[in-house]
């Protein structure tokens, strides 16, 4: 499903979609809640040039909706149904976008592979035994089904990105600023974007065009002007120069998928594109797991301190208000979630600040300016998106300790860390699974990297892929 398609149907055909969305439920359970479509159709009318006329759009459900729950797919919020729509809300709604769902998510966007959801885990559209990724998994697999041309994630560490990548469709994640974050419930807010799942680079840079913009409401938002990225699309390769970052391939052990990047690097090559391999320094790749953990999960935990069962959410009794809030906690959060409150509250003791919380800022500084070092070589960097296909539930976790983990599948965090632009492609198919690679380019440079980005869908013509699961 395209968004020029849409703009050209009936508005009728948004009720065809909203049961085939109610069908999917019982294969993907990639839904939280269902949104009122009969309720936005009825007052429907756009102009004819609005970009999302007509379109369906899913919602990660950690977007405040006014009048619908809006979970973060966390117990503890089962009940929360926001007085107000979050800026993105707005900008889509005047855009002409029908919202159709609130998607499934890690719990507050606290995980990788959406098996922690309290609503259970989300079944990938490709094989349904399969993760989808996380934390954004629920919008992954709804646009991946062929169920709706966009959808919103958030992406923290990857939770766009990756999941993008195991669904085979397009994931962006764009510069830090570039899209309000008001009216989301925060992970980690030095980290936190707004992305974004569409099935083909020009659908996202329509997206983006939608989204973008300063927003007084969030003071990180930028001031920068918001450019016509569909229109400035040029999948030409001449002058680009593409730097492979080879520690993120060295650490891949699925011969497959490293087989499958360097054809491609041949092929952008062929196309005109000056490749040059990217050396980065071990030690700081090795640092970016620990260092995105303390600070992610010290930034959470002073975010969700008010999720206590005495302001809002889900209360259970105790016998005065410490026990109430101890219990609601308790049993309002999943085990993981504890598990990173726990670190978080630890990183941020007085006496533990300077020598774990500040020294990981310390630390991030540093993957910064090195990245800025090879940025300066480049237009873009690019690797695999992951290191595996989609795994099964009981893989999808690791040897935590090995190169393969911490670094061909955590590597989208310099991308979180320096607040860059990165964009998820998908590239081939391993094992009847989609593969992707992975760009990421220079502040505010999302012209770049959608256009390198569209180079390569040209060349592996994965344009508008899905996998049906309602027939």
């Amino acid at each position: 499903m395209r968004i020029k398609d849409c703009n050209n149907r009936d508005i009728s055909f948004i009720k065809e979609v909203d049961e085939k969305i109610h069908k999917s439920q019982d294969k993907l359970n990639a839904v939280v809640t269902f949104c009122n479509v009969d309720e936005q159709l009825k007052d429907y009318h756009v102009e004819d040039t609005a970009l999302l006329k007509n379109v369906p759009v899913i919602l990660k459900d950690n977007i405040n909706t006014k009048g619908t729950r809006t979970t973060a797919s966390s117990r503890i919020l089962d009940n929360y149904v926001p007085v107000y729509d979050a800026t993105i809300v707005k900008k889509l709604r005047d855009a002409g976008a029908v919202f159709m769902a609130k998607a499934s998510m890690d719990e507050l966007g606290m995980g990788g592979t959406n098996l922690n959801a309290y609503t259970g885990k989300v079944n990938n559209p490709w094989d349904l035994k399969r993760i989808t990724g996380g934390s954004s998994g629920g919008s992954a697999a709804l646009v991946a089904a062929g169920l709706a041309p966009l959808a919103i994630g958030t992406d923290t560490g990857d939770s766009v990105r990756k999941p993008a990548a195991y669904c085979g469709v397009i994931g962006l994640k764009p510069t830090y600023g570039r899209i309000s974050r008001y009216g989301i419930i925060p992970y980690a807010s030095s980290l936190d974007h707004v992305g974004l799942f569409t099935t083909n680079v020009e659908d996202a840079a329509i997206a983006l065009e939608v989204l973008s913009g300063r927003d007084d409401h969030d003071m990180t938002s930028s001031n920068r002007p918001v450019e016509n990225y569909k229109e400035l699309l040029n999948s030409d390769l001449n002058g680009k120069t593409i730097g492979i970052i080879q520690n993120v391939q060295s650490a891949i052990q699925n011969e497959a998928i490293t087989s499958s990047f360097d054809a491609l690097v041949k092929k952008l090559e062929e196309k005109g594109a000056k490749v040059v391999s990217v050396e980065f320094d071990q030690d700081l790749m090795n640092t970016l797991l620990p260092t995105y953990y303390v600070i992610s999960n010290a930034e959470a935990t002073a975010n969700h301190s008010n999720l206590d069962g005495i302001r809002f959410g889900m209360r259970e009794e105790g016998d005065d208000l410490t026990s109430i809030m101890i219990n609601s906690r308790t049993k309002g959060f999943s085990s993981e979630v504890r598990k990173r409150f726990v670190i978080g509250s630890y990183s941020l003791f007085v006496e533990n600040q300077e020598k774990i919380f500040r020294k990981a800022q310390r630390v991030r500084r540093k993957i910064v300016e090195h990245l800025d070092e090879k940025l300066e070589q480049c237009d873009i960097l690019l690797a695999s998106a992951a290191g595996s296909i989609a795994p099964y539930p009981e893989d999808s976790f690791g040897d935590k300790l090995s190169a393969t983990h911490l670094v061909a599948e955590n590597h989208m965090l310099l991308g979180n860390f320096s607040g860059y632009p990165s964009i998820t492609v998908p590239s081939d198919m391993v094992e009847n699974m989609p593969i992707a690679v992975n760009l990421l380019g220079k502040a505010f440079d999302e012209v770049t990297v959608l256009s390198v980005a569209k180079a390569i869908e040209e060349i592996c013509a994965q344009d508008d892929v899905c996998k049906e699961v309602c027939e």
